[in-house]
This record gives C-alpha cells, structure tokens and sequence, in this order.
C-alpha cells in the first residue's frame, strides 16, 4: 500500500496565499499526496485543490487594461484571457503567458496573476494572452506542453484572420514572446524547445507568427542531485515553493516511472537533447535571490551561454519564489517594478 507523503509550504502576512473557506467532508479513500492546502490526490484518482487564491472574472479590476477570456479548444477546455492596454500607440508585442503552480495547481483566473499580468501589460505596453492549460495529475506532462503549441496554432489562425478580433487588431505577429513564472517559465521553456526542433519545421508552420524570445521567471527546473540553493537555502517566509513540495511536484507532473532527470524537469541532464544542437529563442531568465531553485537557475543559464545561446539574466534580491505574485511586502513591491521594467525592455 502506499504510503501518503505531505509537502507543506509556508504561509505567511507577507504572501497574498490564504484560505478560502473550509473544506471538513470525509473521503472515503486514502490521501497518498499532498502540499497542504494547495493540493489533495488521493487513492482512488480523485484530487482536490482548496480554494486558496480567489478567482476573478476578466472585467473585475480597473488596471489600465481591457481584458477579455476567449475559448481555445472547448474540447480539452484551453482557454486565455487577453490584457490590452487601454492607451496604445501602433501595433504591440504579444507575449504568451503560462502561470505557475508546479503543473498541479493556479489557474489564469487567480487573483494574483490577474493584477500582475494587467499591470505588465500597461506598464510594459504589450499584449498579453494568459493560457490556462491542463493540470496534472489528471493530465501529466507532456499535456501542458500540448497546450502550449495549440495556443500558438489557434495564435496563427487568428493572425491569418487579419483584424477580425478586438485584441488582434493592435498585435503585432511578428513580435510573440513566449513567457511564464516557475511551472509557466518550464512550458515556455519546453514549447520553444519543440519549436526549434525538427530544423525549424515547427516554426515555419507558425507563419505569420514570429516568436522572438523567451521570458522565463524563476524557471521551475529540478534534478536528481541536489544543488547547493536546494540543499542549503534558509527557507524564507515569503518563499511559496519549498523542497519537499518541489519533489511532490514533480512526482504529479511527470509520466509514470519518470525520475526529476527526465528531460522535461532536468534540460541539462545526459538524456536531454544538447541545447547546441537546438534552435532556442534569446532568453531573458529572472531568478529570485532566496528561491532554492537560484543555483538551478544560474546553471541553466551558464549552460545557454557555453551553447552559444543568447541569454541574459537578473536576480532579484532579498526575495523568495514567485514573490511578483504572491508577495505583498515593499521589498517584494520594489522587485516587481525593476522586473516589469527589465521585461519591457527585453521586449523592445
């Protein structure tokens, strides 16, 4: 029989994370994963995610922008909702987001991303199409991924379309940036990589769209051997990711039999395909001075340079995991401002 193994992340006055209400019915199967208060899988399949950011309609905050939800594919339920800046000038950058959650939790509808996406699309006067893909352990990877390419074919349609659609008239095609924090960064990450494979096959079939480059924030990447950050971080309050619910992460997200140096968790592992030999995207990398995941980060970024890739990264002092979200302190505040500002100028 399995045994059930817990994860806990920290919750504090500094972190926007907070009960909604109380879940206290019985199940009548037994928990064999958890990270409390994010996620609940149990025996018989079953999972639950408490309530623990709220949801929000597109039109429930006033932030500069207009946004709008659109459907992807009813059939697997994908679906994105569209910031647009109120004040524009000419056509802009498209960036296309994926949230974070460690591939089992979040949605584009929480609060948290909500406000941050809307205030990096006026502040940073771009476009941005928020994918809320399929999460596992229902629909392990490579499903987010999948997810990820059907966004960027429905992307092409519309643009083939022309000016059809509210949003499309002020995107410019040939600007899309894909992008995405933790769990979000490794699909973006992944995506470009199954675009710049094949010798460019995929990105040919992408026409009119141009994907220019890659925004990838606290990049949610694991391995066996630990790093030093993993093993040795003094875990801060404010940080939302801890080791342990890391590892649990990883056991719901990946295929069944699949160790964290399988290459969608671990691009620099001896299984993975060499980034020399790959057609990547120039690569903003943003990495948080507290998070565990920092020496992973620094790893990966010095991997893209010795490959020749362009990359470059800023870190982000004083500040946990995915603290542009879900921190509330002045410190946090600060970052959030120099990492919007870094973001626009990449993309300019």
């Amino acid at each position: 029989m399995r045994q059930k193994r817990m994860a806990a992340i920290s919750l504090d006055p500094g972190l926007s994370l907070k009960y909604i209400g109380k879940d206290d019915t019985q199940h009548p199967s037994a928990v064999i994963e958890e990270i409390e208060g994010l996620i609940r899988v149990y025996k018989d399949g079953d999972v639950e995610r408490p309530q623990i950011v709220p949801f929000v309609t597109s039109a429930s905050l006033e932030l500069g922008v207009t946004s709008k939800d659109v459907v992807i594919d009813k059939f697997t339920n994908i679906w994105a909702r569209f910031y647009v800046p109120n004040v524009c000038h000419g056509k802009l950058p498209l960036l296309v987001y994926f949230h974070g959650g460690g591939f089992c939790v979040g949605s584009a509808a929480w609060s948290c991303y909500h406000e941050f996406l809307a205030r990096l699309s006026a502040k940073a006067n771009c476009l941005i199409m928020s994918v809320n893909y399929r999460l596992a352990p229902e629909n392990p990877l490579p499903a987010a991924y999948e997810d990820g390419l059907r966004a960027l074919i429905w992307l092409k349609q519309q643009g083939l379309r022309g000016d059809s659609e509210w949003w499309s008239r002020l995107s410019d095609f040939s600007k899309i940036f894909l992008a995405g924090d933790s769990a979000g960064a490794n699909i973006a990450h992944n995506v470009a990589t199954r675009v710049g494979s094949n010798h460019g096959i995929e990105a040919m079939a992408l026409k009119p769209l141009s994907l220019k480059g890659n925004i990838l924030i606290q990049p949610f990447f694991g391995g066996e051997v630990r790093t030093h950050s993993e093993n040795y971080m003094v875990q801060s309050p404010r940080s939302a990711l801890s080791l342990a619910a890391s590892d649990t992460y990883w056991r719901l997200a990946l295929p069944a039999g699949a160790n964290r140096d399988h290459s969608w968790c671990n691009p620099l592992s001896k299984g993975s395909s060499k980034l020399e030999d790959i057609r990547l995207l120039p690569a903003l990398v943003c990495i948080s001075e507290m998070d565990i995941l920092k020496d992973r980060n620094l790893e990966f970024c010095t991997a893209l340079n010795r490959a020749g890739k362009r990359v470059e990264y800023v870190m982000y002092k004083g500040v946990g995991h995915a603290f542009q979200v879900l921190s509330t302190t002045q410190l946090s505040q600060t970052r959030t401002l120099e990492m919007v500002a870094h973001i626009k100028a990449f993309i300019s």
